[in-house]
């Protein structure tokens, strides 16, 4: 995966594995579901995030996944807003399973607030819709 000139990522394809995994699930390009986008952060006003990985938690369920399992991903925050990307769900009872999601928001609630520094992203809210991709973009 290459980074654009801005420093987000550029396009990257979904393995056919997560595509097979996510069928099963019943997860389907554009389903969304809503989620706590840091583990660590939940339920704050104002969220801090940092360029690497990360730990979601979901708040509802999503196709057979139940709330509480988590979404692991990575970040990036030198674009004008943050780009989240998941590859793996953790439900509570199984292992973790290959998918492809992204998160995102509306209205620039993924925007970075203009006191956020470089490599990292301060966010006005913690939650945020992950939704089904079959590619990243």
């Amino acid at each position: 995966m290459s980074l654009r000139p801005d420093g987000t990522p550029g396009p990257e394809g979904c393995p056919e594995e997560a595509k097979r995994v996510m069928e099963a699930l019943k997860l389907h390009v554009g389903d969304a579901a809503l989620v706590d986008l840091d583990a660590n952060q939940i339920s704050s006003r104002r969220i801090t995030l940092y360029d690497g990985p990360l730990e979601s938690v979901l708040i509802r369920d999503f196709g057979t996944l139940e709330a509480t399992t988590r979404l692991y991903g990575q970040v990036w925050t030198a674009g004008p807003q943050v780009v989240i990307r998941y590859y793996e769900a953790h439900p509570p009872d199984s292992g973790k399973l290959p998918i492809c999601a992204v998160a995102r928001l509306s209205y620039d609630q993924m925007r970075k607030l203009p006191e956020s520094k470089p490599g990292m992203a301060i966010l006005d809210g913690s939650t945020a819709a992950a939704y089904v991709v079959d590619a990243f973009r």
